[in-house]
């Protein structure tokens, strides 16, 4: 099974939020011991980066950004996905078109993330954490 990480589960990750840590946390602990394939969009290490850094140290945040990058993927961010999800009609936010273009390119089963609604026309599903550890379950 591959997916692609959304954003907000990374940052439930590490800055624990509850009450979504701990699905998050099964989740990394899937890709870690190659149970599943994941990976993160290129640009969600730069979302990532501007968004801790008000609740972290730079090094913490490296730290962070490296440990993740050994147990996913990092699908890069080029001119044909940009153009793709720039003018693709049907999502009202480019940044998660550009997230689905990247799942894409991984063929991804899934877009894990905690906002279904902004993938609803997404070609790749998008599934809640609880939802995706219940199916890795079944």
């Amino acid at each position: 099974m591959k997916i692609l990480i959304d954003t907000n589960v990374l940052i439930d990750y590490i800055l624990k939020r509850e009450p979504y840590t701990e699905s998050a946390e099964k989740i990394l602990f899937l890709c870690k011991n190659r149970k599943i394939d994941g990976c993160i969009a290129a640009h969600s290490v730069m979302n990532m980066f501007y968004i801790l850094r008000k609740e972290m140290t730079v090094n913490e945040i490296r730290l962070f950004i490296v440990s993740l990058s050994k147990v996913t993927d990092i699908i890069g961010v080029d001119k044909p996905k940009i153009f793709r999800a720039i003018v693709n009609e049907n999502f009202k936010d480019f940044e998660d078109c550009v997230q689905m273009e990247c799942a894409k390119e991984f063929c991804a089963d899934y877009i894990v993330t905690r906002n279904i609604k902004d993938f609803q026309n997404s070609v790749i599903k998008p599934i809640l954490p609880d939802e995706f550890l219940m199916r890795i379950k079944e």
